[in-house]
Order: structure tokens, then sequence, then C-alpha cells
């Protein structure tokens, strides 16, 4: 062979490692289908079929990230559980309309391919779709040497779910005197990390060595999908709102109709601890609020007389909680109080 040919492989991009890359991920997948063969890996496109219960559907999609929590990823060589986040970033935003996940894809861009640190995002994103009773039905696996610093990569998912109309969530559903749940987060989920990272810098933590932050970090992103569907298919809930980034104000503006005011008594929030570590970092209560979920992972708006028969949905740690109301006020949210951080 004359060395002096040009080849893909020599400008840093390896066919074959991407070709058993995309083996790995059909094997692990038909497993996972148990006897159902799982042949849309590996194709140009993949093909699924529309649920037969759903009489009149409406198609829900939704696409996301993780944002910088890879850095953390990277700092601790950890990837088993972004894959998890990856799946929770899109699919609850589905769940907020009333949609049922259907398929998930992903796009992974990488500096080089490292088959031990795919695999294991892989195996994070398979069960974030087991976990929401979605199918990985194929994605994109990017190879791009000279973008990326070596060791580097970024992730972003795809989801698309299906909703009768009959059950679909809008603005039209909430009404005066409806009550506000928060329904507990598992901590930051995927937002905030880059100014969590500069605390970390500025403060000069390492956080290997630092057990609190080293779990917290990067503890996956709590999938409700389960939780809120059987809500939504008993007719138990009139709105609902992902919190993510924007924090509380931002997340729920987006779902309260004209000449309604969701009002929400901060007080009533149960911060977790890694917020309370946050706050004592010098970050002010506006920052916080507007930045992080603080302890409140999704919001429910639902009827009075409902409230008890809720609870029973969610498991020990993630039980909903009232922190406000609906009003006729023409702001869309008000606050009231404080945050309790001690």
């Amino acid at each position: 062979m004359n060395k002096s040919l040009f080849t893909y492989k020599k400008s840093g991009v390896d066919i074959n490692s991407a070709d058993k890359f995309v083996n790995f991920i059909s094997n692990i997948s038909s497993k996972k289908r148990g006897k159902k063969k799982f042949t849309n890996i590996g194709g140009f496109g993949s093909i699924t079929n529309i649920p037969k219960n759903i009489t009149n559907p409406k198609i829900v999609a939704c696409t996301d990230g993780v944002g910088t929590k890879i850095e953390i990823a990277n700092l601790i060589n950890k990837y088993d559980t972004i894959g998890i986040d990856l799946v929770a970033m899109s699919v609850n935003d589905l769940i907020v309309q009333g949609a049922k996940p259907l398929i998930f894809l992903d796009y992974i861009s990488i500096n080089k391919i490292d088959l031990s640190k795919l695999k294991s995002i892989i195996k994070g994103i398979i069960k974030g779709c087991n976990i929401s009773d979605c199918e990985l039905v194929g994605g994109e696996t990017a190879e791009m040497p000279g973008t990326y610093e070596k060791g580097k990569f970024d992730i972003a998912g795809f989801a698309v779910g299906l909703v009768d109309k009959k059950k679909l969530l809008d603005k039209k559903k909430i009404k005066n005197n409806n009550i506000i749940l928060a329904v507990p987060s598992s901590g930051l989920h995927s937002n905030g990390f880059s100014l969590v990272r500069e605390i970390i810098k500025k403060k000069k933590i390492n956080i290997k060595k630092n057990i609190f932050l080293k779990k917290e970090l990067i503890k996956p992103t709590k999938i409700y999908v389960k939780e809120i569907l059987n809500l939504i298919n008993n007719n138990l809930v009139n709105g609902c709102a992902n919190i993510t980034g924007g924090g509380l104000e931002d997340n729920i503006k987006r779902i309260i109709p004209d000449n309604l005011c969701a009002e929400i008594n901060l007080r009533k929030i149960k911060p977790l601890k890694i917020f309370r570590w946050i706050k004592k970092n010098n970050v002010s209560d506006y920052e916080m609020l507007k930045t992080f979920n603080c302890g409140v992972g999704f919001c429910l708006v639902i009827e009075k007389k409902n409230l008890n028969k809720i609870s029973k949905y969610f498991a020990k740690g993630f039980k909903p909680y009232v922190i406000g109301k609906i009003s006729k006020k023409k702001a869309k949210i008000k606050f009231h109080e404080k945050i309790q951080w001690l």
C-alpha cells in the first residue's frame, strides 16, 4: 500500500469503528425487545407502526440535548447516565401536551470514536427509552476530528409521540381556581451546569474527590412519562409544565391562558440539598429561580377535587404537593414570599 495516499482513516475518521458501534446498538436493542426482531438500526430511515387504539392521532415532536452536563461526565469519567438525561429532556416535553412517546433517535458527534464511551452512552439511552416505553429506532454517530478537542463530544435527541385529539392538553383546559402542584425533581436534571461549573472552577473544587458533588451532579433526570400519562388517561390533570431551562417562571408561563395567572407561594417549595449548596455560593434568589428547577422538576395544574387521587400515581420521594393556584389576573405568573433555603 502506498503510504503517501490520503485516506479517510488517516484524516481521523475510522469507518470500521463506526460499523462496530452500529452493530453493538443493533444487538443490544434487539435483546431489549425480546422476541421482536429489531430491523431499523443501520438502515437509511426508521419505520414504526402507529398504535391502532388512537382514533384521531396528533403527532408531537421534541428535540433537546443535555448541555454542559457532558463536561461533568468527562470530569468524572462516567457516561452511563447522560443517555437517560438525553431521553428525559425530550420525552418530558412530549407529555406536557399529553403525548405518549413512541420513537426516539439520537445524534452523537465526537472527536474520535471511543467504543467504550459510546457504548456506555447508548446503554443509558436505551434505559431511558425503556423507562419511557418508547423505542430507540435509529440515530447518527459522527466522527468529527478537528471540530472537538480530544475526548470531547456532544449528544442530541429527537422524540416523536402521539396523542388522541380528545386527550390533548392545551391552555383552554386550565381554569380559574385550579391548583398548582410541584412534582419533585431528582436534582439539577440537565440545566444550569455552566453556572455550577463556574462555581466549581472559582472554588477550585475537585469533584472527583467530593463525594456529594460527584453523586449529585451526574444524577440522571427524572423521567415523568408513566406517572403523567396515568393522570391524563384518568382525566386528573388540566395542564402541566416541564421545569427546564428558564426555571419555574419561564416554563409555567408557557401554559397559562390569557387573563389568568399562576400564583406561586415560593415558601412552599422544598429545595433539594444540591440547590441549597449552590445558593450558599453567592447566587441570588433571582438567579436560582431563573436558572434551576430548585427541586421542582414538573408542575401539574389540576382541579382541587382531584388532589387526593393523584398521590398514588407517584413513588416515594416524588409525591406532588401544592405550591399555588390559578387566579384571574393579567400577569401570567406571580411569586409570593421567598424560598426557604435552610
